[in-house]
């Protein structure tokens, strides 16, 4: 039988990026707290993600648990994260967190931008 549902994440966490979180809650002794992903900005520059330990989980936010790291989203970011991935890399030039959005999240003079190939629109028109 072929079924007609989809489903699919508004965020998700891979691996990496719940090994890097849940150490890092252990290090700093924040048993209780969760990754808030959020979005700010707008306008021709874009929007701007950010991450923070959170400690105040509203009963608005958006949780999502993986592996014990629970994630939570604002009522306004929720709108602009669906499916994006948060990742964790580690490299011998550097390391970190990137957030990997699939769908576009500005536009300008230059045409549609993600995340991932987003330079900003200096220079254009």
């Amino acid at each position: 039988m072929i079924s007609d549902e989809v489903k699919t994440e508004i965020i998700t966490l891979t691996p990496s990026a719940t090994q890097a979180i849940h150490k890092l809650m252990i290090d700093r002794k924040l048993e209780d707290y969760a990754l808030r992903v959020f979005v700010s900005g707008g306008g021709c520059s874009g929007i701007s993600y950010g991450m923070a330990l959170e400690g105040n989980i509203r009963e608005i936010d958006r949780v999502f648990e993986f592996d014990g790291v629970k994630v939570v989203v604002d009522e306004v970011s929720i709108n602009y994260l669906n499916g994006s991935i948060v990742d964790y890399i580690e490299g011998k030039e550097e390391s970190g967190f990137q957030i990997t959005n699939p769908n576009p999240i500005a536009t300008c003079g230059c045409g549609p931008s993600t995340q991932s190939d987003y330079s900003g629109c200096s220079g254009c028109g």
